[in-house]
């Protein structure tokens, strides 16, 4: 709660730098993207509360299938003769994460960029809040059952973020493949960590 307050004052401006845009950090000012939508709403007749029902709906139905894909994912791989972690690092994320490649898509092509890094930062930050609601769910603490394979993940993901945190200090501009310096790196960990994790599960 203290980080979405300190995150909304941040949006008003940082003392430290006039505004608070990146430089080059989006191509049309801030909030060009929201009346761009709400006026392609109004123009279809698209009201408030009907806009709340279709994302409700889709909540629920997100929701739905991503037990349907966790149990028969899982059940699936372990037939194989994959490990759940190796599963739940490639397959599952991959599959949970499509919403925010959606959104991620959706405000690049309205310009938005800072849309889509934020929905990506954002979930990150937001889910590590979920073992609160595993914990008063299970009624003990999740946390101290982690296994080795869990703390490398962990460790992983702390890399990867990091390293774009990188990159949004330093901005590299050079591209290779159409990608920057850290989103290379990036990728080439991943692939390590993952090749690393399917060593440390076996």
């Amino acid at each position: 709660m203290i980080g979405l307050v300190l995150l909304d004052r941040a949006g008003r401006g940082m003392p430290w730098r006039e505004g608070g845009d990146a430089p080059d950090g989006r191509p049309e000012p801030r909030g060009h993207s929201k009346g761009k939508k709400e006026k392609a709403a109004g123009d279809k007749g698209v009201s408030t509360a009907r806009a709340g029902l279709v994302f409700g709906v889709s909540a629920l139905a997100t929701l739905i299938a991503g037990v349907v894909i966790e149990r028969s994912g899982e059940e699936f791989f372990a037939r194989q003769g994959l490990s759940g972690v190796l599963f739940g690092a490639t397959v599952l994320a991959a599959a949970t994460s499509l919403p925010e490649v959606s959104t991620g898509l959706t405000s690049t092509k309205l310009g938005d960029y800072q849309l889509a890094v934020s929905d990506i930062f954002g979930g990150n930050a937001f889910l590590p809040v979920l073992f609160l609601l595993a914990t008063l769910i299970s009624g003990k603490p999740v946390l101290p059952a982690a296994h080795d394979t869990d703390i490398y993940l962990t460790a992983l993901g702390i890399i990867l973020t990091v390293v774009y945190m990188a990159g949004l200090v330093f901005r590299p501009r050079r591209q290779y493949a159409r990608m920057g310096v850290d989103s290379i790196a990036a990728v080439v960990i991943y692939l390590v960590g993952i090749a690393g994790l399917a060593t440390l599960a076996t």
